[in-house]
């Protein structure tokens, strides 16, 4: 999951209940990502995949833009960029986000939701592993044995298919890796967006003027319905974003961890049963090991989440006690 952003650089609650605004925005986000999203997307499927992405990059410029320049000025976006080394990391970041967007358009648009549910569900787990790999995180015992599980799900569906689920394992890996180095790079998520599609732009700008030059263009010559579809790109790529962001500044990270499992769920139910994929009973297996492995560990994550806070809850009490076991002191001294 991306990074959870400071509170004060999103939209506030005007309401009393900031965890229900934040329940609302986030709810909304998966299931945009999960439900209209991909079928937003297949109505294009007659654009490629490459020159969806094209147009999704200067449409969500233009509307990050719009909202980012008045209120955090361009000096602000500057300094969000910071130095040079940093550029170079939005350049990775940049790459890896463009390869899962033209990947997903790609899977969406040629009959592979199914395994791009998959990928999503993946995702998690693939986070843990870099966790593990790269942040210095550890498992617990439960933890570890959900991975396993996992890794045996995915395994059985490489064997059943004779040849490995590249549409799943690259959605998982490439989202995986954007979210690791985003957290350790510590990006402002919207600043971040920004700049990686203004990164984004001068090729997509390129591929796009050579498709027109070739006659193969589908702005303005598949109607008007299409190209409002294209325009739309760009609200369908920032809106759930930031929903997701006023979501995961206000709610548990166990709620968000919960919620995130809404779109991979809708993806493979409208791969199913809207748009007749095939889910099959090596299918059954695979995704029931990775139900089985996100169960295990949320529930472990829920767990030690509120044990922790129980602790920090005594800890707190304890302090109070001995404060106020200071004060006595101090005042029979004063007598």
């Amino acid at each position: 999951m991306a990074q959870t952003p400071s509170p004060s650089l999103l939209p506030q609650a005007d309401g009393r209940n900031p965890a229900t605004l934040g329940f609302a925005a986030a709810l909304t986000a998966f299931l945009i990502w999960g439900g209209l999203a991909p079928v937003f997307f297949k109505q294009l499927g007659n654009v490629g995949a490459v020159e969806v992405v094209a147009h999704r990059v200067l449409w969500t410029v233009v509307l990050v833009g719009l909202w980012l320049v008045p209120t955090r000025g361009l000096s602000g976006i500057v300094r969000g960029v910071g130095s040079w080394r940093r550029l170079g990391i939005f350049l990775v970041t940049t790459a890896l986000i463009g390869s899962n967007w033209t990947i997903f358009i790609w899977a969406v648009n040629n009959g592979h939701m199914v395994q791009s549910s998959l990928g999503y569900y993946i995702n998690p787990i693939i986070n843990v592993l870099l966790g593990i790999a790269f942040l210095q995180e550890r498992l617990s015992k439960r933890q570890g044995i959900a991975v396993l599980i996992a890794a045996a799900g995915v395994l059985s569906l490489v064997l059943s298919y004779g040849e490995v689920p590249w549409v799943a394992l690259s959605l998982a890996l490439s989202f995986g890796v954007y979210a690791l180095v985003r957290k350790k790079a510590a990006i402002d998520p919207l600043i971040g967006l920004l700049v990686e599609t203004v990164l984004l732009v001068p090729p997509a700008i390129a591929y796009l003027l050579w498709l027109n030059a070739q006659g193969l263009g589908s702005f303005g010559a598949h109607g008007l319905g299409t190209d409002l579809l294209i325009i739309l790109t760009g609200p369908v790529t920032a809106i759930p974003l930031v929903l997701f962001m006023v979501g995961a500044a206000r709610l548990k990270l166990s709620t968000i961890g919960i919620l995130q499992y809404i779109s991979p769920t809708g993806q493979l139910l409208l791969g199913v049963a809207v748009y007749g994929e095939a889910f099959t009973s090596s299918h059954l297996v695979a995704f029931g090991c990775i139900w089985v492995a996100l169960a295990l560990y949320s529930a472990d994550a829920l767990f030690t989440h509120r044990a922790a806070r129980a602790e920090a809850r005594a800890e707190h009490s304890r302090a109070e006690q001995n404060r106020a076991e200071q004060a006595r002191a101090a005042a029979c001294r004063a007598d």
